[in-house]
């Protein structure tokens, strides 16, 4: 009785040795893993995160990365899995003919399952005990942020690895039953010669990825304001996976038979071999040839947007925080301007400060549709109004003159106007027409109001009288939505860090509270750039760490698919390339059609993430524009280096998987 007990566990034992170069990979795969999301989790359920600055955007940010993290988890190890199942159901087929039942295999299954699952949680367990305090000074590093250091691994986040990864070996578990249960061991013989019959050309599908990626590339270049790029994006993405799936399934299978037919290439012993053999095999390589392209592309495009957004976090500060301090108030009433400089001196004198590059201008800014030569004011229901919405921002002749220095003059009638693409000669607003007397400096930047979320536009009028009109016209459009006039001042100050964050809250509780001295108690925020500073990383350094945890995930994820694919196309070669060793096809010969094949199918996938990364380029553009990321030059840079950088990992990966297909053909 004891013996027979045994016998499952041993026999499972035994399999996951014989099976070796298939379960490591798998087994390392589940292991680093496991270990990662109880690193990520135990960064979540941290208790010193809620001791530090910028502590909720943190918190937030590891809960969507664990979030994420779980999900790759459950579909990339049930994915993997299938590699492993299809590799040995003839071996299941021959355990049956020799006399086991299905419930005989059930058991070593089961006994299989527990094994891989008993030395992950083991092992990614402890490599996440080892590894948390390295990663917790790590992001503490990232965000720029100090607080008091716990590197103990909360026991809720151990609880959660150990019943997600035990789950998800159950569902794993469940689904090789399924497929070994209820079919006969002919069915099993027949499951890993799949896809041998030559595919037929399914050009309707071709046709269809043909234009679903179409949608998506048309989207990404016309798209042009940063509000719309943000709607639509996941649109965009979708559609593009939708058409990579598809015209990998459909439009590979016509390349290789166009390919078929110029008889040039086709009949050269290298080609002639290579083509023939991904033909007859690409209906099943598709969706891995797919995820692979799908895959790398999220890489691509994650990698360079967080390393842009964390390494222009200076020029995103620089947009936002114009100078050290910045004082805004909604509509002060007469008499409230020159309470915040009174009391805005006196602090600074009481600190043996001063204010230099002073700041003051007043202003309204409201959304419009831009319609050729007029601005139409009211609701955005379609995406075409969403692309063509506009963000102006309306100023006083005299404060233009002052902030710019300049001497400029205008007529009843007349602005200046700026706006990316040139002027027209004349505006229209709500069927009011205004003649466009010359073109105004750009400074919305310079002043630290430009919205990154939309296209700006700047209109200079001739006095308070005219900004009255343009506040009573956008009034009455939007009603309770409309926009409030606001009134800035900055200024800069030689004080540090620390006594500038003192400064602005003695500012705040001066002027925005109702002190007891007969404060004003006057409705306005008051922002430094010490703070500003601080919150940016706390989110862009939170992003740049999702980027990379997951680019690694994915990266692992990659690697993974492109091993298996090599290791399963090696053994169903193996007997292919014996037969025409013995019908006269020489070592080199062999060498050659190898190579071809592999590197033909092997680039297609980098090839794909490279023309979609191109494409995507000027639409994440302008969804980074949202954040406050103007800098095109350093993303263009970003993204050139994470393709360089990435291509020669891949080149390195490829070398590594060739190598093994090479050792199981020859």
């Amino acid at each position: 009785m004891r013996r027979g007990l045994l016998f499952y566990p041993k026999m499972a034992a035994a399999n996951i040795q014989k099976n070796g170069r298939m379960y490591l990979p798998y087994i390392l795969t589940c292991v680093v893993t496991a270990a990662m999301y109880l690193m990520i989790s135990a960064l979540a359920e941290n208790p010193g995160l809620s001791q530090v600055l910028g502590s909720d955007t943190v918190s937030y940010t590891l809960g969507l990365a664990s979030g994420v993290t779980a999900l790759f988890a459950a579909v990339f190890l049930f994915y993997t899995n299938s590699f492993l199942l299809k590799r040995r159901k003839k071996e299941f087929a021959l355990y049956n003919i020799l006399g086991m039942e299905k419930r005989h295999l059930c058991r070593v299954l089961f006994c299989e399952t527990v094994d891989v699952a008993f030395i992950t949680l083991a092992a990614g367990l402890l490599a996440g005990f080892l590894l948390n305090r390295l990663l917790f000074l790590l992001i503490l590093k990232i965000l720029g942020v100090q607080g008091p250091l716990s590197a103990v691994v909360p026991g809720r986040a151990v609880f959660n690895t150990c019943v997600l990864f035990l789950v998800i070996f159950l569902f794993i578990f469940l689904n090789s039953v399924r497929q070994i249960s209820f079919k006969s061991p002919a069915e099993l013989m027949r499951e890993e010669r799949a896809g041998e019959r030559e595919p037929k050309t399914r050009r309707l599908l071709a046709l269809l990825g043909l234009l679903l990626l179409g949608a998506g590339y048309y989207m990404a270049v016309t798209i042009k304001n940063p509000v719309a790029a943000v709607a639509m994006f996941f649109a965009a993405v979708l559609l593009v996976i939708l058409g990579t799936y598809c015209l990998f399934t459909a439009g590979s299978i016509a390349l290789l038979k166009l390919l078929r037919r110029k008889k040039g290439y086709y009949y050269q012993s290298n080609h002639f071999v290579s083509v023939s053999g991904m033909l007859y095999r690409m209906k099943q390589n598709a969706v891995g040839l797919a995820n692979i392209c799908v895959l790398s592309t999220m890489v691509l495009v994650m990698l360079s947007s967080c390393f842009c957004l964390y390494g222009g976090i200076k020029d995103i500060i620089a947009l936002r925080h114009p100078r050290q301090i910045m004082i805004s108030a909604g509509e002060p009433a007469d008499g409230e301007e020159a309470i915040i400089h009174e009391r805005a001196d006196a602090l600074l004198s009481e600190n043996g400060l001063t204010a230099s590059e002073p700041l003051s201008y007043h202003y309204l800014s409201f959304a419009a549709v831009k319609r050729e030569n007029s601005l139409e004011l009211g609701s955005t229901e379609s995406i075409m109004d969403m692309n063509r919405l506009a963000q102006v921002y309306v100023l006083t002749l005299e404060d233009y003159n002052r902030v710019t220095g300049e001497d400029a003059s205008l007529k009843d009638g007349e602005i200046l106007l700026w706006e990316k693409g040139g002027i027209p000669s004349s505006v229209t607003l709500s069927g009011r027409e205004y003649a466009v007397k010359d073109e105004a400096e750009d400074i919305l930047e310079e002043i630290g109001i430009s919205f990154g979320g939309a296209e700006n536009l700047l209109a200079v009028v001739k006095d308070e009288a005219v900004l009255n009109e343009w506040d009573s016209l956008q009034a009455a459009a939007y009603g309770e939505n409309a926009s409030a006039r606001s009134y800035v001042y900055g200024f800069d100050t030689d004080a540090g860090p620390e006594k500038e964050q003192s400064l602005r809250e003695a500012l705040y509780h001066s002027l925005a509270a109702n002190p007891t001295d007969g404060g004003a108690g006057l409705s306005l925020t008051v922002e430094c750039r010490a703070d500003g500073e601080l919150s940016s990383k706390s989110l862009f350094g939170g992003l740049f760490f999702i980027g990379i945890f997951l680019g690694l995930l994915f990266v692992m994820a990659t690697v993974l698919i492109i091993y298996y694919k090599q290791i399963s196309e090696g053994y169903e070669d193996k007997e292919r390339y014996e037969i025409l060793k013995k019908v006269g096809m020489s070592g080199r010969e062999v060498r050659r059609s190898i190579h071809s094949q592999i590197l033909t199918v092997f680039f297609l996938p980098l090839l794909g993430a490279v023309l979609h990364t191109a494409f995507a380029f000027p639409f994440v553009t302008r969804v980074l524009t949202a954040f406050g990321m103007t800098n095109v030059r350093l993303f263009a840079a970003c993204t050139a280096g994470t393709i360089g950088v990435f291509a020669l990992f891949y080149l390195l990966v490829y070398r590594l998987t060739a190598r093994a297909y090479y050792r199981i053909v020859r």
